[in-house]
Order: structure tokens, then C-alpha cells, then sequence
């Protein structure tokens, strides 16, 4: 279920479209927005009957084809893929008109496995297997993203988000006080 951001400063046409969610639209004025490191987000549109939607992905799939109940198959691309596949083609979208945006799958951490290439592949190897044109994409490296989608005019922008600076700090001085000295 997509989360809606009920904040002042924040446009009401701003959809955050959060991890283990989607969100599909037709209406122009509406903005799917997330954030992503390792995860994926699939941006679907069809030209045609102009609908759009976003996903938000953390894993490919349950390891050893393990079963997930409940609120825990969200967080699985295979899960996350369908759910967004299917509310697009109730909208009217046509399987054969989509047209796929992927960003993501960042390895943001050295020495830890790779699951954000596993992410991306998962990804670019179900569109392939349903016949989804991928006609863009921003995937690896290291940095997260912020994507911001205009779902029913198929325009997405994909910004870099680095870490802000580390700040070194150095502990405070060691004053003195009193005569008491330690040897």
C-alpha cells in the first residue's frame, strides 16, 4: 500500500512510494518519489492509455524458493514486479505497450555481499522473461539515488544522493585541575 506524505511543506501530488510498496496512476499532476541504496525501483508507463507506476523492491527473490506469508513477500522483487505488472493492466495498461525505467542497486558497502547487482539482475531478467522494453536505466555503483516519476507522462529524473562528510572530532583537552599529579 502506497505510503501518501501528509506533511505542510510537502505538495499533496507527492507520492512516496516506500520499500516493499507501488503505487500506479493516471492522473498527470502526480509525482512518485523514493529513495533508494541496494533496493530497485521499476518505473512502468504506457504511452497509449497513459498510466504509470512505481515499485520499491529490497531482496530478488526469498532464498531456496522459501515461501513468504503475509506482509514479508513485500519486500520481494518477484512479489513487488507482478503486484506492479498487474494494477497497470487493470488500469488498461496493455503488457505489449509498457515501457520500463530501472534505478538502483547500489553496493553502497564494501565487503558485504552484492545485493544490489543481484537486485538489478533480478530486475532486467524479469522484464526480459515478460517482454517489457527497457528503454532506461541507472543501476550499480555506489551511491544511492532519489528518483522522483511523473507516472502518467513517463518522465523520471534520477538524482545521486551522496553521504554527507564524515566529521572527524577530536576528543576535548584534558585540563587539569587541583595539585594532584598521576605517575
Amino acid at each position: 500500500m502506497p505510503q501518501v506524505s501528509q506533511h505542510a511543506d510537502v505538495p499533496s501530488d507527492r507520492i512516496n512510494v516506500g520499500q516493499g510498496s507501488f503505487h500506479v496512476t493516471d492522473h498527470p499532476a502526480k509525482l512518485l518519489t523514493t529513495v533508494l541504496g541496494s533496493c530497485v525501483a521499476c518505473c512502468l508507463f504506457d504511452p497509449v492509455c497513459r498510466v504509470g507506476g512505481m515499485n520499491h523492491f529490497l531482496l530478488p527473490e526469498p532464498r531456496g524458493g522459501a515461501r513468504c506469508e503475509g506482509g514479508e513477500a513485500e519486500r520481494y522483487g518477484l512479489f513487488a514486479m507482478e503486484l506492479l505488472v498487474n494494477e497497470m493492466l487493470k488500469a488498461g495498461a496493455s503488457r505489449r505497450r509498457l515501457r520500463a525505467h530501472l534505478y538502483g542497486g547500489a553496493n553502497m558497502l564494501s565487503g558485504m555481499q552484492p545485493i544490489g547487482t543481484a537486485n538489478a539482475a533480478f530486475a532486467r531478467h524479469f522484464l526480459e522473461q515478460d517482454g517489457i522494453s527497457l528503454i532506461h536505466w541507472d543501476l550499480g555503483g555506489r551511491l544511492a539515488r532519489r528518483i522522483d516519476f511523473k507516472a502518467a507522462v513517463g518522465q523520471a529524473r534520477c538524482r545521486t544522493v551522496e553521504a554527507p562528510p564524515t566529521i572527524e572530532r577530536q576528543p576535548p583537552p584534558i585540563v587539569a585541575h587541583g595539585d594532584l599529579e598521576l605517575f
